[in-house]
């Protein structure tokens, strides 16, 4: 085995808010790099959209989790940052109260979550959007 570092940026298409996994092109683009055992690090590269990672078997969670969001952070008229929308300023806040960031372990060449995790791009405008996130995986490699 060889220890190597691989960097990579994932686009995720989002149709608006709202939840968006991403576990399988992670686990394929880990197959496509070979990897084995290591570290995968996420980054977004946005501040009106987050990464998390939550239960992925029932949507209901996801339904209640966005609830939950939008009484934090409610649209309101009063904020002084509107320039791209009404949506926009409580995205930025939604976001600061989520993650930017996640380090994944990988075991036997995929991603070592829980049965009932997945890994998510978090929308929060209300428009589709094209999002990035850079990828960096440190670990071991080949047969």
């Amino acid at each position: 085995m060889k220890l190597t570092q691989t960097l990579h940026t994932l686009e995720v298409k989002t149709t608006g808010k709202g939840f968006f996994e991403i576990n399988r092109p992670l686990n394929q683009w880990l197959a496509e790099i070979g990897a084995t055992d290591g570290l995968l690090t996420l980054f977004i590269k946005h501040t009106s959209a987050s990464l998390i990672v939550q239960e992925n078997a029932d949507p209901t969670v996801e339904q209640d989790l966005m609830d939950v969001l939008d009484r934090l952070a409610p649209q309101r008229p009063d904020y002084r940052h509107s320039s791209e929308g009404p949506d926009d300023m409580p995205s930025h806040i939604k976001s600061m109260l989520t993650q930017s960031h996640l380090a994944i372990p990988v075991n036997d060449g995929r991603l070592a979550l829980g049965t009932w995790q997945g890994v998510f791009v978090l929308e929060h405008r209300a428009q589709p959007h094209s999002r990035k996130v850079a990828l960096h995986y440190l670990g071991n490699t080949g047969p």
